[in-house]
């Protein structure tokens, strides 16, 4: 599809404020996300990127009297800069010095008696209490039930319509009932009579299906609510004919998707409810009666989500031996480019490699969809932390460049996100070097060996620490949760510096997360090497007990790219141990020339 004139969105910024002036709102808040706070959203939902053109999976605009506004994180910097450019919008780079969070910039901007407006049913009624928080000094009124944007969009498309479905038992080894129980016993524990769950991932788990409402995420528009003695599904019926059965023998009622409000409305006044406000919009907490007692905090399909089954593990170990093939068949042939006519020619571009790759995951029998849009990111474009080559961007490969590979794919046997940077021909001496550190904050994260209760925000330094020896960083997070069979970022856990409270999730067996250093040299290159590993038990001594990672993906660094000099012995050994697990699980799924190159990419680094 042809991209909008950067002058197509300045004329919708222009009718949205008639929208806002015929509404009675002096700003409107434009949020990134849809009734159920989903990082990835379905086309229905991306107004913000009809509003600016900014198709980031972060992002939030402001759209004041005279100007507009669009926040994002450092993963979209240069992304943004570009899509934004013509469009009159100004970006607001999220965490760089002297920018504000959007509360204080309304704080700074909005006077006593104006108005600021939304659609209530896409922010979070944590988010809506902090924006009050930031202005209670002011006399600021608040219209939370308006979309102007759909009152501009006329050709919006319309809510996804497609179906769940089951997911067996044998993929986790848990029932949907032993779920509920352990859900239950969480909201005993809390003094609760009724639990809210409006995140659609948590939703699949707790229920054991699957669905196809947005793209590389396998969930379903839906609701819960549970009580100890009932559990109600909301969700449109055409989308639950294939799981009612099997739901209702559970004894899981299914009603109508838009049945929620009216329904918590009617909850007792003397009820204790349990709200995770960071992830149910302002609209469903609004129906609540006001004189129940709210329990804030984390849903406990969270946090249980978050741990993986001993089912689950295996089977992702088994998915990433397939993932690792297709990945790995993708290098090989990059490998072969080198100095050939096709590339020469100008004949190999970044769409040529994602639909290489694709094709290859498609082989499996299990294989459903990608987990999020693949990253292909030749020369310059490796600079761009979340860049997506389309038609209007997409380039040809060529020699001497780094080509960066974030990819992902959803399998029966689970969810898999896995990030490889390559070199066809020679490399510069600064690319080995950068490389080579980036590599060390990997392989030094993924060996850690560290104490029960030690959580990501600590284990963070150890990743960066090579790359802040030479002066460099990276302006994203070094690891997140990964879901099974479901969405490709998830919590409770992750490993970052940064302000998330998943941040201080100690780490458990079971968790999955990613390990993903990265490096960005703007205009040049960039550098990612990301696995998935597994958080695993290593000893208990009279200290306390000990835990560690397993690596989880099977794909060869570029031995052509690695500095040895760079590494230590042990370094060396982790390196070499890791590309014999590789040769040996990958091997016998390659024809005879990959196998070859194989055996030659995955020989010990130094010969003696």
């Amino acid at each position: 599809m042809k991209r909008p004139s950067a002058e197509e969105y300045v004329k919708r910024i222009e009718a949205l404020r008639k929208e806002m002036i015929t509404a009675g709102t002096d700003y409107y808040y434009v949020p990134g996300g849809d009734f159920h706070m989903s990082e990835y959203v379905c086309d229905h939902f991306k107004c913000r990127e009809f509003l600016s053109g900014f198709d980031g999976s972060n992002g939030e605009m402001i759209i004041s009297p005279d100007g507009a506004y669009l926040w994002t994180d450092g993963r979209y910097f240069i992304q943004a800069a570009e899509q934004l450019e013509g469009t009159g919008i100004k970006l607001m780079k999220m965490g760089e010095p002297g920018v504000p969070k959007i509360a204080e910039f309304l704080k700074e901007h909005m006077t006593d008696g104006q108005t600021l407006g939304f659609d209530g049913r896409c922010v979070s009624g944590g988010a809506f209490g902090r924006l009050k928080e930031a202005l209670e000094e002011k006399e600021i009124s608040y219209k939370t039930g308006i979309d102007l944007v759909g009152n501009i969009w006329s050709d919006r498309p319309a809510l996804p319509d497609g179906k769940a479905w089951l997911l067996e038992k044998r993929y986790s080894n848990l029932t949907r009932s032993e779920k509920l129980d352990l859900v239950r016993q969480e909201m005993e524990k809390k003094g609760c009579d009724a639990l809210i769950v409006a995140s659609l991932d948590d939703i699949a788990w707790l229920y054991s299906f699957r669905g196809s409402d947005i793209e590389y995420n396998p969930v379903t528009l839906s609701y819960t609510v549970i009580t100890p003695d009932a559990a109600v599904l909301y969700m449109s019926p055409d989308k639950a004919d294939g799981i009612k059965d099997a739901l209702e023998k559970d004894g899981v009622v299914i009603k109508d998707y838009e049945d929620i409000f009216d329904d918590l409305g009617k909850l007792d006044d003397g009820l204790t409810v349990w709200t995770d406000i960071e992830r149910i919009n302002v609209k469903v907490l609004d129906s609540i009666p006001s004189k129940a007692k709210r329990i804030p905090g984390w849903s406990p399909t969270f946090t249980l989500k978050g741990v993986k089954t001993e089912t689950e593990v295996e089977h992702e170990r088994s998915a990433h031996i397939t993932d690792g093939v297709a990945l790995t068949k993708v290098i090989c042939y990059l490998k072969g480019l080198h100095d050939s006519d096709e590339l020469k020619a100008g004949k190999v571009t970044e769409l040529d490699i994602a639909a290489k790759l694709l094709g290859y995951r498609k082989e499996a029998e299990d294989f459903i969809e990608e987990s999020f849009a693949p990253i292909i990111a030749s020369g310059p474009h490796g600079a761009i932390i979340h860049y997506e080559p389309d038609e209007t961007t997409n380039v040809p490969l060529r020699d001497n460049d780094l080509v960066l590979m974030d990819t992902g794919a959803q399998y029966l046997r689970g969810t898999t996100d896995v990030t490889r940077t390559v070199v066809i021909g020679e490399p510069a001496e600064k690319m080995k070097r950068l490389y080579t550190a980036v590599l060390k904050g990997n392989i030094a994260l993924s060996s850690a060996v560290f104490k029960k209760g030690t959580s990501g925000r600590r284990l963070d330094i150890l990743a960066r620490k090579p790359l802040w020896e030479l002066g460099y960083d990276y302006n994203h997070g070094t690891g997140h949760g990964v879901g099974f069979l479901l969405n490709v970022h998830e919590g409770p856990q992750n490993i970052s510096s940064g302000p998330s409270k998943m941040g201080d999730t100690p780490f458990v067996p079971g968790m999955i997360t990613s390990d993903e250093p990265g490096v960005y040299i703007e205009g040049e290159f960039g550098i990612r090497t990301e696995n998935m590993v597994v958080c695993v038990p290593e000893e208990s001594t009279e200290f306390g007990d000990f835990y560690g990672f397993e690596v989880l993906t099977l794909v060869p660094f570029d031995r052509d790219l690695i500095e040895t000099e760079m590494l230590t012995e042990e370094e060396i050994g982790i390196i070499d141990e890791y590309h014999r697990c590789v040769y040996e699980e990958l091997c016998i799924f390659m024809d005879e020339n990959e196998r070859k190159w194989l055996a030659e990419t995955t020989r010990p680094l130094i010969d003696f």
